[in-house]
C-alpha cells in the first residue's frame, strides 16, 4: 500500500440544523452535510488542487485537514499519524507542520498590530527566536522571501496593498517552516494581474522550500496553473480526481465536463456547450443517498438516485465517475 505524505479517509462534517421547519415538525434534527465521506491524497512536494462551486465543502475541508475543525467521522493521515488522535498537548507540533493562508487578506491580519508583530508571532509561540534582534532578522528574511522589503516591517496593514497584504499573510505561514501549506482561496480576492504575481510567488516558494499544497480555488484557471492533481467537488462529495491533464482533457464525470464547458470561451461564434446541467444545486441539507447530481444530469436515471457512482481505475488512480460515460 502506497504511503502518502497526506491522506484524508471517509472525511465527513455534518452541522445540525435545529431551526429547520420540517426537524421541528418531526422531532428529529436535520443535517447539513458540508463534507460527506471524501476521500483523497497528496503526495509529498505536489500540489492538490481542489476545485469546486460555492458551498461544495471546500473550505470546510481544507479546515477539517488543519484541524481547525473536528470532524464528525473519517481520518486524516499527516506522515502515516492520525491528526485527530492528537491530544491537545501535541496540537503544537501540528501548527508548526501544517500552516494556512486565508482568502482574505484584509481580514486576516490583525490592524491593530504592526508587520514586525505579526510576523513574530508564530515565532514566539514556537520558540523559533529568542532576542528581539533574531526576531528581526528573521522576519526581515521572510519579507524578502515573499518579495517585500525590511522597510516595511514597522507599517500597519492598511498600509498596504492587496496582493501585499496577501504576501504578508503567506510570509506568516512560512514562519516557522511549515511542511503542508493550505490555501483557500488565496487570490480570489486580488486582481487578476496581481492574481499570476501570488500564484508564481506559490510556485517558486514551493521549489524553494519543497512545499506541499492543499489548493482551494473555485477559478479553472488558477486550479489549472497550480496544480499537479486535482479533485472535484460537489456537494460535500469528491465526484472526480485524476491529473491536470486528466481532468481537464478527458473528464470522466458529468459534473466535471459541465464545468470545464460552463468556461467561457473568446470565440463567440463557438457553438455552446452539448452538456448542460439543469435546476438549482443539490441542497446539502439531506441530499440523496446516490450521485449528487441525480435531478440535474441528462444522463441520470432512476437508478443514480440510489446508486452512488462506481469506483474506477484511470493509470493507477482510483477515482470516482459516472457509470454512464
Amino acid at each position: 500500500m502506497d504511503s502518502y505524505f497526506l491522506e484524508a479517509k471517509g472525511l465527513t462534517k455534518y452541522y445540525p440544523i435545529r431551526s429547520d421547519l420540517l426537524a421541528r415538525l418531526t422531532g428529529r434534527t436535520a443535517l447539513l452535510k458540508a463534507v460527506d465521506g471524501i476521500n483523497f491524497y497528496v503526495k509529498a512536494g505536489e500540489t492538490l488542487g481542489l476545485v469546486g462551486e460555492s458551498g461544495c465543502g471546500k473550505s470546510t475541508t481544507g479546515r477539517l485537514v488543519a484541524r481547525l475543525l473536528e470532524p464528525t467521522a473519517g481520518s486524516v493521515y499527516l506522515k502515516g499519524k492520525s491528526i485527530f488522535a492528537l491530544e491537545r498537548s501535541q496540537l503544537l507540533s501540528l501548527r508548526k507542520t501544517v500552516q494556512f493562508v486565508f482568502q482574505d487578506p484584509y481580514s486576516s491580519l490583525n490592524p491593530r498590530k504592526t508587520i514586525m508583530q505579526i510576523l513574530s508571532r508564530p515565532l514566539e509561540v514556537h520558540r523559533l527566536a529568542q532576542s528581539f534582534l533574531e526576531k528581526r532578522k528573521r522576519v526581515s528574511e521572510l519579507l524578502t522571501l515573499v518579495g517585500l522589503g525590511a522597510e516595511h516591517l514597522d507599517r500597519y496593514p492598511h498600509e498596504f496593498s492587496g496582493g501585499q497584504r496577501q504576501r504578508i499573510a503567506i510570509a506568516r505561514a512560512l514562519a516557522v517552516n511549515p511542511d503542508l501549506v493550505i490555501a483557500d482561496e488565496p487570490v480570489s480576492a486580488l486582481d487578476v494581474s496581481i492574481q499570476a504575481q501570488i500564484l508564481n510567488l506559490f510556485r517558486r516558494l514551493q521549489e524553494e522550500l519543497q512545499l506541499t499544497y492543499l489548493f482551494i480555488a473555485h477559478d479553472l484557471s488558477v486550479i489549472r496553473h497550480i496544480s499537479d492533481r486535482v479533485a472535484v467537488m460537489y456537494v460535500g462529495k469528491i465526484v472526480e480526481t485524476g491529473t491536470v491533464q486528466q481532468i481537464f482533457q478527458a473528464p470522466m464525470h458529468p459534473y466535471t465536463q459541465a464545468l470545464l464547458k460552463a468556461v467561457p470561451l473568446p470565440d463567440p461564434k463557438t457553438p455552446p456547450p452539448r452538456l448542460t446541467l439543469s435546476g438549482e444545486v443539490t441542497s446539502p441539507i439531506n441530499p440523496p443517498a446516490g450521485c449528487r447530481l441525480y435531478g440535474r444530469c441528462p444522463l441520470g436515471g432512476p437508478e443514480c438516485a440510489e446508486l452512488d457512482p462506481e469506483l474506477r481505475d484511470r493509470g493507477g488512480e482510483h477515482f470516482v465517475a459516472c457509470h454512464k460515460v
